[in-house]
Order: structure tokens, then sequence, then C-alpha cells
């Protein structure tokens, strides 16, 4: 009997020296920024038409006026719309490269934020402002989609590995790590 165990007991030391024990896991919170919903991305776009109709009467139709053109054309590639769309784009990409953020979404304490870089790059943001913003304008029902996805992501966004965050408000999220070890915290611990 006495050897039965003996040998139970080499077994097992063995059998740990081939299989190390399965590590444990333990359940750890950490915090996060929360995505901008819906609605207060929709009121944010709605200051930003503002604005941009504010700089577009400001900039451009006095010299239309001055020069004697019609600003009333309703084709897209009249003079008029295309300066206009170039402004419409130049504020969105130039204001959320420098700021990462529109006027509007400076007033409603929102940003936007890449989901791989720390920063926008200008790929990023040309992907974001150009393409998805004119994808989102033609087929204006895909922009509700931010309302459904977990990370409140438009089409814009998935196009540009971005989402928008509120600058001050946090989630609270789980998470499941792996434990450490005591010879690996002793290990870490040493390096110091």
């Amino acid at each position: 009997m006495a050897e039965q165990t003996n040998e139970e007991t080499q077994a097992a030391a063995i059998t740990q020296k081939i299989l190390p024990p399965a590590p444990t896991y333990e359940e750890v919170l950490f915090y996060e920024r929360k995505p901008a919903g819906f609605w207060v991305r929709f009121w944010a776009y709605l200051i930003d038409l503002l604005v941009i109709a504010g700089l577009t009467s400001i900039l451009i139709k006095p010299v239309f006026a001055i020069v004697g053109l019609e600003t009333n054309d309703a084709v897209w590639y009249a003079p008029y719309a295309i300066l206009s769309a170039l402004v419409f784009y130049s504020y969105f990409v130039f204001l959320t490269k420098f700021f990462n953020q529109t006027v509007g979404k400076m007033i409603l304490g929102i940003r936007v934020v890449s989901l791989k870089e720390d920063s926008l790059s200008w790929g990023t943001l040309l992907f974001r402002e150009w393409i998805g913003r004119f994808i989102s304008a033609v087929i204006w029902p895909l922009y509700a989609i931010i309302g459904f996805t977990p990370l409140k992501q438009g089409i814009h966004d998935f196009i540009a590995d971005t989402t928008v965050v509120h600058e001050e408000a946090y989630r609270k999220r789980k998470m499941m790590q792996k434990k450490k070890s005591v010879s690996s915290e002793l290990q870490e611990t040493k390096a110091f």
C-alpha cells in the first residue's frame, strides 16, 4: 500500500513537471471612456451644420455677390455647391485632426478617438470624414446604426476604426485576467 502511494506521488510529480498547473483567473474591473450615443452625436452634428452654414455665409456668399455669380443653383457641380462642400469637408477634417472634435462635439463634451492608434492619422481622418460622411449622407438611414452597435459606431467609424466617446464619462467593465503566480510577482519585484 505504501508502495502505491509512493508511486502515485512520483507519477504526480512527473506529471507536474510535464504539465504545468492550469492558470487561474480573476475578475478585474477597469474603467473606459463611455461611447457617445446616437442623440448626443446627432445634436453635435446639427450644431456643426449651423457653424458650417455660418462659415459659408461669411466666406463664400459675399465673394459670389461681389463677382455677380448665382448662389441658388441646385446642381451639385455649381461653383457655389463645390466651394460649400469644400468648406463642409475641410471643417470636419481639420478640426477633428487638430482638436479630435468639432465645435458641436466641443459644446457637448465628446471627441473622436482611434481604436487602433494613439492619435488620428491623416489617412484615418480622410476615410472617416470624406468617404464615411459621404456614405452616411447619401444613405442616411445608415447613420442610425450608431444606436445599435456596442461602441456606438457609424459606418464612417467602422471604415476608419474610430469611435466617439464622452470626454469625462466612464463606464465600468469587467474582464477575466490570468492570475499571477507568486513566483512571477517575485520576479517582477526583483527586476526593479
